[in-house]
């Protein structure tokens, strides 16, 4: 959970010779601004664990998207739509999101959450994703919650051993269903992708007859153009 700090300004006190230092603070406060400007952002983002927290090997954020069924959606007005809700570095500052947000379960209409490492974007085209792939798991209603709230303690706690191959995982509420999936880096892996879907089944507890369908996101953006028609499109 991102802290945040006061920023400390210097604290001008005592008598100046206006005419004669004016010029030169005022220089000086602009080379400030600029400096901060451009260094400044990136210290007041970086998200680190507290003391005596325990740290994840991965920052990680979560997103939260939510759209009118039907109406297509193109890969900008997807990324206007999904929406930032913060990222975390222990799993202390997990818990603390984690503690005050909807369960899926709850949610209703077309709504999404995303857990993704902190610098990738939950969308197809993200350099992290583009070669890679998800594995999808439909689930009945009223197991969303239990089986969301696994996978991402599983992804946390780094139970699936591929390295660097995961990307994030994403819950999709729908009207008749309700979808989660995991995403990897490298959809050509076959070793890394099996080794996942059988850490998914473990962790999940899924019976031997669930249905795990396995798609790359290059499969998700042709089959999403020609539903809609579109090109260079995204979505859900």
């Amino acid at each position: 959970m991102n802290n945040k700090f006061d920023a400390l300004k210097d604290d001008d006190s005592g008598d100046h010779d206006q005419n004669e230092e004016n010029s030169t603070q005022k220089d000086g406060e602009k080379e400030k601004m600029e400096r901060d400007k451009s260094q400044g952002s990136s210290k007041r983002k970086a998200v680190v664990p507290g003391p005596a927290e325990h740290p994840l090997q991965y920052n990680y954020t979560f997103w939260y998207s939510r759209r009118t069924p039907g109406r297509p959606t193109s890969s900008q007005s997807y990324e206007q739509n999904i929406k930032q809700i913060g990222t975390f570095a222990s799993v202390e500052q997990f818990w603390r999101f984690y503690s005050h947000m909807v369960r899926p379960g709850d949610l209703t209409g077309h709504s999404d959450f995303h857990l993704f490492k902190e610098g990738i974007k939950p969308m197809w085209e993200d350099d992290a994703n583009k070669n890679g792939g998800k594995w999808i798991i439909r689930l009945r209603k009223g197991l969303a919650s239990r089986c969301w709230e696994n996978l991402i303690l599983a992804m946390l706690g780094e139970q699936f051993m591929v390295g660097e191959e995961i990307c994030g995982a994403v819950v999709s509420v729908r009207f008749q269903e309700d979808i989660i999936s995991i995403w990897n880096k490298t959809a050509s892996d076959q070793a890394t992708t099996a080794r996942i879907r059988d850490t998914l089944r473990r962790v999940l507890n899924l019976p031997p007859n669930t249905i795990m369908e396995y798609k790359t996101h290059t499969d998700s953006i042709k089959a999403w153009e020609e539903f809609h028609g579109l090109v260079n499109s995204s979505g859900r």
